[in-house]
């Protein structure tokens, strides 16, 4: 367990300073279209993940936790190739602290905050989650979640999206499986001199699978697989209380 406690750490350490400096500056030949599945790709790959099964933390419990996300962009296909002037890497990682407490009737608050090494990228974001089925012995919990994030410093590209989705958990003994979906609603803005271009509101669908293993007191280790536009791959170390 020390080592893949040791192993968490490093990956978000290596998030938090893996790629060369690089911004979002949209071209005058981008056109609508393009802007469009730019806004599809860089929301999905920031939206806000829970990276928890659906169980309430409880009326005391409390949970802070570092995440890193890794999402992989091919640049021959994306747009990250006309936006970045080919200077973003082949993934995008970034490490995010967070925090989560819990309310009374089976509800979760939480707030999370990342930057993007080497860049001026920032993000922040809020959720409230609300278990419709608590869990226990022999019966899996069943929960829903709203959240928010806002993109920050990133150029020529305001950035903002909001998800509703539902997720299912099951523990057994130290380890709980959960899955679940959603719909994504992103919502980019241009801000290029260079170019004229509208506004854009998609909706995207997501799906997740992840596990929590938690064999010491307190900590907890998640892994999670998201699909959106791309794959995204999360992990995260967090102490519950």
């Amino acid at each position: 367990m020390k080592k893949i406690l040791l192993l968490t750490v490093l990956v978000v350490m290596a998030a938090a300073g893996n790629s060369m400096a690089w911004d979002i500056r949209i071209p005058a030949t981008f056109g609508q279209d393009q802007f469009k599945d730019l806004t599809r790709e860089f929301g999905s790959a920031i939206a806000y993940r829970n990276l928890a099964p659906a169980e309430p933390l409880g009326i005391t419990g409390f949970d802070v936790a570092a995440q890193a996300s890794f999402i992989n962009i091919d640049k021959e296909t994306s747009q990250w190739k006309n936006v970045t002037n080919n200077e973003a890497p082949n993934y995008i990682a970034y490490p995010t602290i967070r925090a989560r407490k819990g309310l009374p009737f089976g509800v979760d608050l939480g707030a999370m905050y990342s930057y993007i090494s080497n860049t001026s990228i920032q993000l922040y974001g809020a959720e409230i989650s609300k278990a419709i089925l608590e869990g226990g012995i022999a019966s899996p919990a069943v929960g829903i979640r709203g959240s928010y994030t806002r993109l920050a410093g990133a150029g020529d590209l305001s950035l903002q999206t909001a998800g509703i989705d539902a997720s299912i958990s099951k523990g057994f003994i130290f380890v709980t499986p959960y899955a679940g979906g959603g719909m994504l609603w992103l919502d980019g803005k241009s801000n290029s001199n260079a170019v004229s271009l509208k506004s854009e509101s998609i909706w995207q669908p997501r799906g997740f699978v992840g596990v929590k293993i938690s064999p010491l007191p307190l900590v907890g280790l998640t892994a999670e697989l998201e699909y959106a536009a791309r794959p995204i791959y999360s992990v995260k170390l967090g102490v519950s209380f």
